[in-house]
């Protein structure tokens, strides 16, 4: 009894022998009929020789060589060759050539590519977005302005513009953000609004290039452009009504400068012409009286050789003058004899005539 109880629990589970249970998997599991082989093939490895090995360095060398020495350089590039970080060479457009990395580098700016910077505004596609910090100016008479500003600029030195200025962009933005407020802030707002405008962007661009061929930046200002020039938005209504008043008062004063110009020069023709008048009769008095003491003067000389004749002449000269229109009856001088009876209340032609009718 006490045997069957000290029977092992592997006779109970296991009856059988013991077997190599590594052998009998490798036959196809336990007991019975062995299982399928399965054989890795035979990987043949190629013995290496010397011209093997050196025709692999051979092109590998080639393959990362190649590219680091030949080098294409665009028609609107210039490359920028430096060896160790140091400038060397600049090379034209074209095929080139330079030492491998990382002996030599090569940066390759486009110089004929106009590049454009804008102070007061960011171009994000088609979109324009406002940045007031750079728009908002304080002008010569303490007004506040808001100037969008355009730059163009291309570089014209690529060896300056790579390694003398950092953040290149930045830099030209920088510059001509500091030259548009130095130059507002030097004139008033009426003259930054209407007609200082163009003198504006022409001193802008000379600034702007004085600073950057000062600090050798390779690069040049082609063209400035202020593109939007106005009052802040807050007081804009403000300053249209204060144009609108400035409008009206130089048109009144360019009305009244008209108006005075076509009545000025008609008065001052008509002084003239009065002056004229004036000097004609002056003219006519004096060369009258001068005619006239001419011909008293003459007959003053007759007189002395024939007082009687030039006297009797002179008065019947007067007397055609006197009566050049009246009927004159001439009688004898002889006082003797009856008066003779006139018709002084008629017509004297009449008389004559009717009498000698009859």
């Amino acid at each position: 009894m006490s045997d069957k109880h000290d029977m092992s629990w592997d006779d109970i589970e296991d009856p059988d022998p013991p077997r190599d249970r590594n052998r009998d998997r490798g036959k196809g599991g336990r007991g019975g009929a062995p299982g399928p082989q399965f054989e890795m093939p035979p990987i043949k490895i190629p013995q290496l020789t010397p011209s093997t090995i050196l025709i692999g360095v051979i092109v590998l060398l080639a393959i990362w060589i190649v590219p680091s020495v030949v080098y294409t350089v665009a028609q609107d590039e210039v490359g920028v060759v430096t060896r160790f970080g140091e400038y060397v060479r600049t090379t034209p457009p074209g095929l080139q050539f330079k030492l491998p990395s990382p002996i030599e580098h090569v940066e390759t700016p486009m110089v004929r590519k106009v590049r454009a910077a804008t102070v007061g505004f960011r171009q994000r596609g088609t979109q324009e977005q406002d940045v007031p910090n750079e728009s908002l100016m304080l002008t010569g008479d303490e007004n506040i302005v808001d100037i969008d500003l355009v730059v163009q600029y291309h570089i014209i030195d690529a060896k300056n513009y790579l390694f003398n200025i950092r953040n290149q962009a930045q830099a030209v933005h920088d510059v001509a953000e500091t030259a548009l407020r130095g130059i507002i802030g030097n004139r008033p707002i009426d003259d930054v609004l209407t007609t200082g405008k163009a003198e504006i962007q022409i001193q802008v661009k000379e600034a702007m290039q004085a600073l950057l061929d000062k600090y050798a930046s390779g690069v040049q200002i082609l063209n400035t452009q202020l593109k939007n020039v106005s009052p802040p938005q807050a007081v804009d209504f403000a300053f249209k009504d204060v144009q609108s008043a400035k409008e009206d008062k130089d048109r009144l004063i360019n009305e009244a400068k008209g108006y005075s110009n076509s009545i000025i020069p008609e008065a001052r023709g008509k002084a003239a012409q009065i002056i004229a008048k004036a000097e004609g009769y002056r003219e006519e008095v004096i060369n009258k009286a001068e005619g006239d003491a001419h011909r008293f003067l003459a007959q003053y000389k007759e007189y002395r050789k024939a007082p009687e004749v030039t006297k009797k002449r002179i008065y019947l000269e007067t007397m055609e003058k006197i009566y050049p229109g009246m009927n004159k009856v001439i009688t004898s001088g002889d006082k003797s004899g009856v008066l003779p009876i006139l018709p002084l209340n008629r017509n004297l032609g009449e008389a004559l005539s009717s009498g000698s009718n009859k």
